[in-house]
């Protein structure tokens, strides 16, 4: 279980500072961003499909450092009805490509949002229907939209090496929980699998450690991300909360630094248990807390992260300044 990070929360450092500050951390594998939702500030995903020079120097830099790469991403909304969805099927398909000429086995996604139906231009999350045109819509939204791209994009993935799609439980997509995640990978086949990320389902009221234990070997991926539910604030007013990320004062919940939402002997047992259900692969902290500077907040959850895991680290090495 290698510690690894989401290296987008860097993304103001360049490559290369990037690598030795992960490195200096203690950090041993990463996850890259290629597009999408991410800036891909690591890598020119263009630039390293057509040049094999570029893939080696690319190889070589991070593997320079004792680093490895856990996973790519490529996270968006595949399932846009506007341009928006194709043009990011279309960054899917390069990194499925890239993944199998880096010899990366894991692509990290979202399944998607669809509208509501056929004539709808805004993607729709139904979390609450009531009358039997909202059911109609969601069985519109996973018949006629995203079982027939999953059914292809897993293709597509097998056809350039790629091992494992894992896709993230986030809201607003329509895979966003162990049941949707089990339900779409009984119809695609077992490509698909989860990145079981702890943070949403603790916004959504779940509890992480039971979907690892319903979720078992199909967990393909760990996101080691924290959420806080502000108290006072969540009593008064529920966990769905519209208001912007940046707002986070008056929020409900706030993304936060491991340990920052949930305490050290939490980690543990969630750790604990991923490994009980047979998950031994890579453990990889995404920061999105805002109330703390980028780096500190990478170096508060990398020190929690080897010291809940269930392994032994020879030394830390999270002290970084810069």
């Amino acid at each position: 279980m290698k510690t690894g990070l989401v290296t987008d929360i860097l993304g103001y450092l360049p490559f290369e500072e990037m690598l030795d500050t992960c490195a200096a951390m203690g950090i041993e594998t990463l996850e890259l961003g290629c597009g999408n939702w991410s800036t891909a500030p690591h890598l020119d995903l263009d630039e390293l499909l057509k040049s094999e020079q570029s893939r080696r120097q690319f190889w070589d830099a991070i593997r320079s450092r004792g680093l490895d790469i856990a996973a790519l991403n490529c996270s968006g909304n595949t399932l846009d009805p506007t341009g928006i969805g194709a043009a990011h099927r279309e960054v899917v398909d390069k990194t499925f490509q890239l993944a199998g000429l880096l010899g990366v086995e894991t692509v990290v996604m979202m399944s998607g949002c669809p509208a509501g139906g056929p004539d709808d231009q805004l993607p729709n999350w139904i979390t609450h229907p009531i009358l039997p045109p909202h059911f109609a819509s969601l069985n519109w939204q996973w018949n006629e939209v995203a079982l027939p791209y999953w059914t292809e994009a897993v293709k597509t993935a097998e056809s350039y090496g790629v091992k494992r799609i894992a896709i993230e439980n986030l809201g607003y997509n329509l895979v966003y929980n162990a049941e949707t995640l089990l339900k779409l990978r009984h119809e695609v086949g077992p490509m698909i699998g989860m990145n079981l990320d702890p943070s949403h389902l603790f916004w959504m009221g779940g509890d992480p450690i039971a979907a690892a234990r319903e979720l078992g070997d199909s967990i393909y991926h760990v996101h080691a991300k924290d959420v806080r539910i502000e108290r006072g604030i969540s009593n008064a007013q529920g966990l769905i909360d519209i208001k912007p990320m940046d707002h986070f004062a008056s929020r409900s919940w706030n993304y936060v630094a491991l340990g920052y939402g949930h305490e050290l002997g939490w980690w543990k047992e969630f750790f604990t248990v991923i490994k009980m259900s047979g998950y031994t692969g890579p453990i990889v902290v995404e920061m999105e807390d805002l109330t703390m500077d980028p780096l500190t907040g990478v170096q508060k959850s990398i020190q929690l992260l080897q010291d809940a895991l269930p392994r032994t680290f020879s030394r830390s090495k999270v002290a970084v300044t810069g």
